[in-house]
């Protein structure tokens, strides 16, 4: 087993900042992780309990979602907003459907760094790298991808529990479109996103909690989530809630969300 790692990885780790709470360390709070700090654990346990479900609900999508796309022969996977590893991890679930799976995750928390380089570990077959930028660079992530990946093949592109943080000023649907437009036909692009439009309290909640804590949130109607889609072609089941996202799985529990999800390829 080993872990192939690209140039970012490499470079001396930047420092943490423990003063400030951070959307990756915030998201392992919800899921009962013990990689965090107070001042993440603080906004955390303000949040609205639907917060945690949903927090879970993405990660069982992800799992599913990964799992479908292996078995439809992808074989390669960049998953930007990776988070902190929490297992089952993206590269476990696609490589014991394809072995020789390519993964790149990237993230820009320092704290996901130290924890990749010992825990996104790829079977031997396979490959998995680790880039640490920013989503807003997409560029930069993509030219470090392009070491592991061949973007002359189809991959599939995770963004999971991540466009929720990026507010309309700094135009997340550009971003996602700079990346497909790097991706050759038959790739595909695996979304989520929190709701403005399921429950509004509760929606206005978080959005006020996660500002006390310094982090905007931009929640967005499923009319506004579809617009990610455009040009794309949305596979089955469709724009959904997060529990009614299965493809040739078993069905999840269903259960409220206020998380929409959808796999579309690129044609």
């Amino acid at each position: 087993m080993y872990l192939e790692f690209g140039m970012t990885a490499q470079a001396p780790h930047p420092p943490i900042d423990t003063s400030k709470p951070h959307s990756a360390r915030v998201y392992d709070a919800l899921l009962g992780g013990k990689d965090n700090y107070p001042v993440d654990q603080q906004v955390a346990e303000l949040l609205p309990v639907e917060a945690k479900v949903g927090a879970r609900q993405q990660r069982s999508f992800m799992n599913r979602a990964t799992a479908w796309l292996a078995g439809e022969g992808v074989t390669q996977f960049l998953d930007i907003g990776t988070g902190i590893p929490t297992e089952p991890n993206l590269h476990q679930t696609a490589q014991e459907i394809r072995p020789s799976a390519r993964v790149v995750y990237c993230d820009n928390d320092p704290i996901v760094l130290r924890h990749a380089e010992a825990l996104l570990v790829s079977r031997p077959e396979g490959v998995t790298d680790y880039v640490h930028a920013d989503v807003r660079e997409p560029a930069i992530i993509l030219d470090a991808a392009r070491e592991t990946l061949d973007f002359d093949r189809p991959i599939a592109l995770s963004l999971l529990g991540l466009l929720h943080f990026l507010p309309d000023s700094e135009d997340p649907i550009g971003i996602v479109r700079t990346f497909t437009d790097a991706m050759a036909p038959g790739s595909y692009v695996v979304l989520s996103h929190g709701a403005s439009d399921v429950n509004e309290e509760i929606g206005q909640r978080s959005e006020d909690e996660y500002q006390k804590g310094g982090i905007q949130l931009a929640l967005r109607s499923r009319e506004e989530f579809a617009r990610f889609f455009e040009g794309l072609e949305i596979a089955a089941p469709g724009l959904v809630k997060a529990p009614e996202w299965f493809n040739g799985t078993p069905a999840p529990t269903q259960e409220f969300s206020g998380i929409y999800v959808a796999v579309a390829r690129v044609p």
